[in-house]
């Protein structure tokens, strides 16, 4: 009974901070949503914030699950790595929670500007274990993966929304054959024949 009482509060916070949201979700709208006394949602959490870092940390998960399902034994390690931040990035435009806090982001919003961050290092931290493993498998030369990791997010994320503000969309492949010419390349191994 507690549980699901939770579990239909965080569904209330999540619909509500994706209609309307940080700044201007109330607990008591949270509450309403959820059918529930606002005392309730104290029970569970200590405010909105605490509410909302839950759900960040939800949405996190859900992203790297969806990331992890690119995988297959047969990729390249470069495929794996680009089919994982696209779906990655692809996941954060199709979810209507994530979508109004990048539009509110925008606007500086400290709590949502402290998500996206939040966001943006978990994304940061997946791709850096996919090249630390590729440097220990000997596909990449040693490098600061973090760095690394940094600059192929920075480059997908100019390639997929700066880009297509003044010119024309790019294509999953096209994206992926730039991220082979100008970071791949860049690492691989000349001898592996990777």
């Amino acid at each position: 009974m507690e549980i699901d009482r939770k579990k239909k509060i965080v569904e209330a916070a999540t619909q509500s901070f994706a209609l309307f949201g940080y700044k201007a979700t109330t607990m008591e709208q949270i509450a309403k949503i959820a059918n529930v006394g606002k005392g309730t949602i104290y029970t569970f959490f200590k405010n909105k914030e605490e509410l909302f870092r839950l759900i960040m940390e939800d949405l996190i998960r859900e992203m790297k699950i969806a990331a992890e399902e690119t995988y297959e034994e047969n990729l390249s390690f470069q495929e794996y790595v680009h089919r994982a931040i696209y779906k990655m990035l692809e996941y954060r435009l199709e979810h209507q929670l994530a979508i109004k806090l990048f539009e509110e982001g925008k606007l500086g919003t400290p709590e949502v500007v402290e998500a996206l961050n939040f966001f943006e290092d978990a994304i940061i931290n997946y791709i850096s274990h996919i090249l630390d493993d590729a440097i220990r498998k000997g596909y990449i030369v040693p490098c600061n993966s973090k760095i690394t990791a940094f600059i192929i997010l920075k480059m997908y994320i100019a390639l997929i929304f700066d880009w297509e503000r003044n010119n024309p969309s790019l294509s999953k492949e096209e994206i992926a054959e730039l991220l082979k010419i100008y970071i791949f390349e860049g690492l691989s191994l000349k001898d592996n024949g990777v």
